[in-house]
């Protein structure tokens, strides 16, 4: 097989298959009204978190079509007269593009695509279009290119249909046959090339974890729901500039910012990748790959929107995600503390309380205004726990009562009084460390650890 008739083969699925800016679009979607997914999310909130995706990717919607079926046509996904109606409202609308709310059969994008004469986009695809355009680092656009090429493989079927009868032959016979099979081993040989690439890539990446981890900083990993805030948050604990927009995806590559907590420890922040809703199998990789500083943290942040309904059914969604497809069955998941961010969004009425109903170990903030910061650094350092330090003591007598303190609030190992001074070895919480310094003038106290 020559490079154009591959490069027809990925014109239409696959790597080249991108959403233009300033297209028009028609949004499609089918209403499983028996779906028990559906007490969770709608499917309006789906379609609308579509639209959202569309606006990321620059395309213009025309118009939404939703028909409600028990299950999706297993020929056109939606019925044969919602396809009639569609061909007509796109030449009205003049819209260029179908965007489809589930990921499409190979047999069903070639149907609509003949009988609708527009270009059929699921939302496999328009994802992985979106990664594509936000993918910066070496390794995020191996995971993405990778992800692209396994979508396309199983559709060159599909749409190798036509070459297949140019070659005189189509099934399982002929020519044809023999035509499709350098078709799949061609995008095979560049799917086992990227493979590579990415294994040097995280070789990499595994190196400077370690140092990382080898620091002895604590970790804490911002996940969630994409476009939460994450990133504002990031920039708010951390004084730092991160890359933010109000789209879906802003971050696709991690960054991490160091902080400090009221206990005066070093804390490492680090920003990943939203989780969405209807994860494409194909970027799970990618996910797991951007998430694995969340695998390596200490503590994690779940960001949520206080402005979105059903809270609960999000939290839900990503202890799913976590638990089913980013951290192994063997892996233990670090703690987690869930931020109900934007409260400064909240309509005028709504009670802050009633948003983390049924939503463990919450705390809600507004990152972008500060509101509640201080009682979230708290929570970090006590989920993190507090770092126990070696002290020495040289008290003056006029100071005798901090030794009772100490007995209190620390471990007293040793006490020894020589002259006019107390001599004590003990250990104290770090937070407790710097209360006790405010008692305390130079030359009383040193730290041994």
């Amino acid at each position: 097989m020559n490079n154009d008739e591959l490069n027809l083969i990925e014109d239409r699925v696959g790597k080249r298959a991108r959403v233009r800016a300033r297209e028009r679009a028609i949004l499609v979607g089918v209403d499983l009204t028996f779906s028990e997914d559906e007490t969770l999310w709608t499917t309006e909130e789906s379609l609308k978190e579509l639209a959202s995706l569309a606006e990321t990717a620059g395309v213009n919607i025309a118009d939404k079509i939703v028909q409600k079926r028990g299950k999706p046509d297993p020929k056109f996904y939606i019925g044969k007269g919602k396809v009639a109606e569609i061909k007509e409202l796109a030449k009205e609308l003049g819209a260029h593009v179908i965007l489809v709310n589930d990921e499409l059969r190979p047999a069903q994008a070639r149907n609509l695509e003949e009988n609708i004469g527009a270009k059929i986009v699921d939302r496999t695809q328009l994802i992985m279009d979106i990664f594509a355009q936000r993918a910066q680092s070496k390794e995020a656009k191996l995971q993405v290119e990778l992800a692209q090429y396994e979508y396309l493989l199983p559709r060159l079927r599909g749409w190798g249909e036509s070459l297949e009868r140019q070659a005189g032959g189509i099934g399982t016979r002929g020519p044809g046959q023999t035509r499709l099979a350098r078709d799949r081993e061609k995008v095979q040989r560049r799917i086992d090339s990227i493979r590579a690439k990415l294994e040097e890539a995280e070789k990499e990446l595994d190196v400077r974890r370690k140092r990382r981890l080898e620091s002895n900083v604590p970790i804490v990993a911002l996940i969630g729901y994409t476009n939460t805030g994450k990133t504002t948050l990031l920039n708010s604990l951390t004084g730092s500039e991160g890359f933010k927009e109000d789209k879906l995806f802003a971050t696709l590559d991690p960054l991490t910012r160091k902080f400090e907590l009221p206990d005066r420890r070093k804390v490492l922040l680090t920003d990943t990748v939203g989780l969405i809703r209807k994860l494409p199998h194909q970027l799970i990789p990618a996910f797991k790959s951007t998430l694995k500083s969340a695998r390596s943290a200490d503590l994690l942040l779940n960001l949520m929107d206080a402005t979105q309904d059903k809270l609960e059914a999000r939290w839900q969604t990503v202890n799913r995600i976590l638990n089913e497809e980013i951290f192994d069955e063997d892996e233990q998941r670090p703690p987690m503390i869930n931020v109900i961010n934007k409260i400064d969004q909240l309509d005028p009425g709504r009670e802050i309380e009633s948003l983390a109903s049924g939503i463990e170990n919450s705390v809600a903030i507004s990152a972008i205004e500060g509101d509640n910061l201080d009682k979230l650094k708290d929570l970090i350092a006590r989920e993190l726990g507090d770092e126990v330090k070696e002290i020495k003591l040289h008290l003056p007598y006029d100071k005798a009562e901090l030794l009772d303190w100490l007995h209190n609030n620390g471990e007293v190992k040793t006490e020894e009084y020589k002259g006019e001074e107390i001599y004590i070895v003990g250990e104290i919480e770090q937070h407790l460390l710097l209360e006790l310094k405010y008692e305390l003038t130079d030359g009383e106290l040193e730290e041994t650890a």
